[in-house]
């Protein structure tokens, strides 16, 4: 009996022991964190995919930008070469020697990540639920077969919930410095630049900050000078270009529910114009949900 109970005493113990080492704060992630979060939320304010899952997913993948795959190729994700044709490196993973994409840099991972969910049909559902849905988005990515990790979906979740990484999807972070305050951060992107919209902006307001004309703002935007504009749309300084960058080329944007030519456009800071005629698409055609888009010519 003494036996049995001890027994029961130890497992118990081992199993608080784990779990309270599974909740320690790792200071390893928390420089992660810290180094790519702006980046994150970057690609969420273009992308609509919450940056705590973009955090969670490249820190869990880089191990914490340490493993040989992301100290190499600069890969953050874990993304293999599936038709990729720019530069490789073959690593073990599931089977041996396996491809995977090599960047140039982490910035040019971390969009290669958003582009790869945003334009595959495999996760084009995820986009239907709110940035704000992490455990959503995590159980969704486990779902459509991001991983094969079967605790792949609580790993995040525990991740995001551990470092409150769902700030980020808010902009409710670093205290006394919410991204809705202070002057329009500018971002660079498809070799322009953009800001993102607060609450109760307008062109006059967004001018003021850039010191570019209201009107000039209006037109390179195709929008209507006098227009208000909603929290969080991408604002562009310079008039928009023909065409998505390179690395689009060959790949599909996949339209997802409340979506519209005008958005895409402004996501990829492609003028409308050049939009439809790429496509081959009539100035009066109403895309569907599923319809495919090509961003590059």
């Amino acid at each position: 009996m003494k036996r049995c109970l001890f027994s029961s005493f130890l497992l118990c113990f081992l199993t608080l022991a784990g779990w309270s080492q599974r909740l320690t704060k790792n200071q390893a992630y928390q420089n992660y964190f810290d180094q790519y979060k702006d980046m994150a939320v970057d690609q969420m304010r273009r992308y609509k995919i919450p940056a705590s899952i973009t955090l969670a997913q490249g820190v869990l993948e880089s191990a914490a930008g340490r493993s040989e795959l992301t100290r190499r190729s600069n890969n953050h994700f874990g993304i293999k070469c599936n038709g990729w044709t720019g530069r490789k490196s073959y690593h073990d993973d599931d089977a041996r020697n396996e491809c995977f994409r090599a960047y140039k840099n982490a910035e040019e991972s971390y969009e290669d990540h958003s582009v790869f969910l945003s334009t595959s049909r495999r996760y084009s559902r995820l986009f239907d639920l709110k940035v704000t849905d992490y455990k959503g988005w995590a159980r969704g990515l486990k779902a459509c077969g991001y991983a094969t990790n079967p605790a792949y979906a609580t790993k995040l979740i525990d991740i995001i919930e551990l470092y409150e990484l769902y700030r980020y999807d808010t902009g409710k972070h670093d205290k006394g410095h919410s991204l809705s305050e202070g002057i329009h951060t500018v971002y660079e992107f498809n070799k322009n630049y953009y800001v993102i919209a607060r609450r109760g902006d307008t062109f006059r307001t967004i001018a003021d900050d850039v010191n570019i004309s209201y009107r000039k703002l209006a037109r390179y935007n195709e929008r209507n000078k006098e227009d208000e504009l909603e929290e969080g749309e991408i604002i562009w300084l310079k008039k928009k270009r023909k065409n998505a960058p390179k690395e689009f080329k060959g790949k599909l944007h996949v339209i997802s529910a409340g979506e519209s030519m005008y958005s895409i456009s402004q996501k990829y800071g492609i003028r409308m114009k050049s939009l439809y005629k790429m496509n081959g698409l009539s100035p009066y055609y109403t895309i569907q949900v599923g319809d495919q888009l090509r961003l590059r010519n």
